[in-house]
């Protein structure tokens, strides 16, 4: 992958997804690390990639929020992990990253579910 002029003008995902959640069926988890530097000398339609892409966990998106805010507006679904972009995690350590995505996800979004015993009669 290389260099790419990026066109996502450092929209806030978080406001979207709070617009959006209630409409959401289907989700693809993918991160993003932010260059602030590279913002500040190239800005947004420069010529360097000022976000590349990561695997959810090596970004920099707070999934506990996303998690949160798709609980609260009534998401059931599964979120589908976005491989092979990333620019450090990809080859023979594409596993490894997907694998940490997956635990990292879980993690985020409260660990495992445990039902509540008392709401078992």
């Amino acid at each position: 992958m290389g260099a790419r002029p990026s066109a996502d003008p450092l929209i806030d995902p978080i406001a979207q997804l709070r617009e959006w959640a209630p409409k959401i069926y289907h989700m693809h988890g993918k991160d993003a690390s932010v260059d602030m530097e590279a913002v500040r000398r190239y800005g947004v339609f420069g010529a360097v990639d000022f976000a590349p892409q990561r695997t959810p966990g090596f970004g920099d998106l707070n999934w506990r929020d996303i998690f949160s805010i798709l609980h609260e507006k009534g998401y059931e679904g599964d979120i589908c992990v976005e491989g092979y972009h990333d620019l450090i995690h990809h080859g023979a350590w594409e596993m490894t990253g997907q694998l940490h995505a997956f635990q990292y996800l879980k993690w985020a979004r409260g660990g495992s579910f445990v039902p509540n015993p008392w709401d078992q009669a």
